[in-house]
């Protein structure tokens, strides 16, 4: 198991170890460590920030090099997006070849992201959390919303959700209100950058 002890607080594994996460575009050749990651997640819950929809296959080689292919479509601006959906990037936070979640940074905001999902959503793996590998995606989605040149961003966490709300607001997140939205209550976040 990787073992992370960085800038960020990252504390993943055995001593000894020590690695640095990294943000990797999808990739195909990542598919068994990819699986390995999703089987994780307790059936029916939603991983933040990978783009998945109930429409993906991704248990199957060819399903997976599908939905890989299009998470790599969002992030072309020639390429419309879906209905109700932004142009968005994707990475999956990896370790070598080991995936340990997934990073969003959507390019702009829908009606019901400005309400209810924000700009940046990520998710770590069960296995790997509470080791501040949430802490450090969330400061390296920041920096590539930066290099977009966005001046600010939005991010929302369900108001029970207190570990998210301290990543957030420790990223410089100020709460500009609670709102009860489609997908139930939802604390707004804006972080200048």
């Amino acid at each position: 198991m990787p073992h992370f002890s960085n800038d960020w607080g990252c504390d993943v594994g055995q001593a000894g170890d020590e690695l640095r996460p990294e943000l990797t575009r999808p990739d195909t050749r990542l598919y068994a460590s990819w699986l390995a990651t999703y089987e994780q997640w307790p059936a029916g819950s939603h991983m933040d920030g990978a783009g998945l929809t109930p429409d993906d296959d991704v248990t199957t080689p060819e399903g997976f090099a599908a939905w890989v292919a299009r998470l790599h479509r969002c992030a072309d601006p020639e390429v419309p997006p879906a209905p109700g959906r932004a142009h968005s990037t994707y990475w999956w936070i990896t370790h070598g070849d080991t995936c340990l979640g997934a990073v969003e940074l959507r390019h702009g905001l829908t009606p019901l992201l400005l309400e209810a999902g924000g700009h940046i959503g990520y998710s770590v793996c069960p296995r790997y959390r509470r080791r501040g590998l949430a802490t450090w995606a969330l400061d390296a989605a920041l920096g590539q919303a930066r290099a977009r040149g966005m001046d600010r961003v939005l991010l929302t966490c369900s108001p029970d959700n207190h570990t998210s709300a301290h990543i957030i607001q420790r990223a410089g997140g100020v709460l500009e209100d609670v709102r009860d939205t489609v997908i139930g209550p939802k604390q707004r976040y804006w972080i200048t950058l």
